[in-house]
């Protein structure tokens, strides 16, 4: 049982992956759509972080007097920066389409958008 509750940053990182999947999954609003994303990615951030940390490592610059033996690997930290960058660019897309879409429809619920296609598709 200890085992499982000291895990607590896996259980963080499952509880946000499945509120940014419903998220995406069940609302029809494309802003929520978004964030829900951003919430999803939030946790892919937390899993990477989380593995990739070592207790008691230290920064892998090899000290000159030998003493710190553990270090930890920089790679994680490194991917995670380019995800978030990605990710900002991702959302400033998502947004900007959703702006766009918006402007034209009138309207980001996802229904209403493909119940105004689909009357704009029977006057054609």
């Amino acid at each position: 049982m200890e085992t499982i509750l000291g895990l607590y940053n896996y259980w963080i990182v499952i509880v946000l992956m499945m509120a940014g999947f419903y998220t995406v999954i069940a609302r029809g609003n494309l802003a929520k759509k978004i964030i829900g994303l951003n919430i999803f990615q939030t946790s892919v951030f937390l899993l990477y972080i989380t593995m990739g940390y070592v207790r008691g490592g230290t920064a892998p610059i090899v000290d000159p007097s030998g003493e710190a033996t553990l270090y930890t690997n920089p790679l994680p930290s490194v991917l995670i920066l380019t995800a978030i960058v990605v990710g900002i660019a991702t959302t400033a897309l998502g947004l900007a389409l959703a702006v766009r879409i918006r402007e034209s429809h009138g309207t980001l619920e996802e229904d209403e958008i493909l119940a105004i296609e689909d009357r704009m598709d029977g006057e054609h």
